[in-house]
This record gives structure tokens, sequence and C-alpha cells, in this order.
């Protein structure tokens, strides 16, 4: 497969967030503000494609060779858990603001059904390690700019004057779900 089809069918046409409905949690929970979201999207790029090549590796070199493939899921989350970890402490170092800003969202990556899906699709759909790593940058540009495009309207609307019956969560779930119907109009690109 060309990778700049992996490139706009994962960023566009099959958005993670808005097609798959994969890390909805962080799209709805750290969407409030862009700064933000851009830092979300930024820690979850990096988490997303490391934890793709290093599943990637132990799938090929550890799982498949020894026929524990059955325990994919859990080697898989383990090993999201311990780089999400990683980031963390990195975070705590070189960005203290960034790390207090994302709070309590910081280990939400750890539960991230986005990682782990990017990385389980990656083996289902066999690709190989470049293609893979192609893969989850693609997903993680899609996912932050899902996320920025919807802090951005949620900023807006907080400008706006909204009923009181869908102040807060209600808009913010119809929002999404407008969102998700625009990016449907790339569904035919690919």
């Amino acid at each position: 497969m060309s990778y700049l089809v992996i490139f706009i069918s994962a960023v566009l046409v099959n958005n993670i967030v808005l097609m798959q409905f994969l890390g909805i949690c962080p799209f709805l929970g750290v969407s409030r503000r862009i700064s933000t979201a851009a830092g979300m999207a930024g820690a979850v790029a990096f988490v997303l494609v490391l934890a793709t090549l290093v599943t990637y590796l132990v799938q090929k070199m550890v799982l498949d060779p020894f026929g524990i493939g059955y325990l994919q899921t859990i080697a898989f989350i383990l090993i999201i858990a311990a780089l999400v970890q990683l980031v963390e402490i990195i975070l705590k170092k070189v960005s203290p603001s960034l790390y207090q800003a994302l709070g309590i969202y910081l280990p939400l990556i750890t539960t991230n059904c986005a990682i782990l899906g990017v990385a389980i699709l990656t083996i289902q759909k066999e690709f190989n390690l470049l293609e893979g790593v192609v893969f989850a940058f693609s997903n993680a540009i899609g996912f932050g700019l899902a996320l920025v495009l919807f802090a951005g309207i949620r900023e807006h609307l907080d400008l706006m004057e909204v009923p009181a019956g869908l102040k807060g969560t209600p808009i913010a779930l119809v929002t999404a779900g407008i969102l998700a119907m625009a990016f449907m109009g790339f569904s035919g690109l690919i």
C-alpha cells in the first residue's frame, strides 16, 4: 500500500476519533482549550508512534515466534503503560507547564483506546514496520487534527449564547457529531 494512501486514509477518511470512535475520552476531556488540546495531541503522537514501533517488534519477534499471539492485548497494554510513564517523566522535566496543564489527562493516555487500537490494527492490516510507523504517525496527525479542530470550535462556543439545556457536554456531543459528519465527506477520497 502506498504511504500516501495510508496517510490520507488515516488522517481524513478513517480518522481514528471521528470515524472509528477510538480515543473519545481524551477527545471530549481535553478539548476545552486549543493549547491543552495541542499539548495532548503531541503527547499522544509521541506515545502512539513509539508504542506502535515497540508493539510491532514484540509481536514479530516474541509473540509470533513463540506462538503466544493470544497474549497480544495484555502485552500491548503493558508496553503502552510503560511508555506513558516515560512520557510523563520526560514532560515533568522538560515542560512543567504542559505537565500541569495536562494534569489528570496525562494518565488517560494509558487507557486511550486509540493507542491500543492503532497498535492492534497495524498487526491486523499486516503492515510492515515502516508502513506501521507511517500508519501510527498518520493516525496521530488525524487525532491531533480532530482534537484541535474540536477545541477551537468549543472555545468559540464558549463565546456564543447556547440554550441552557445544551450548555456543556450536550453541545460538545452535538458538535462532535457534526464534525464527524463533516469528515464523512472525505469517504470517497480513497
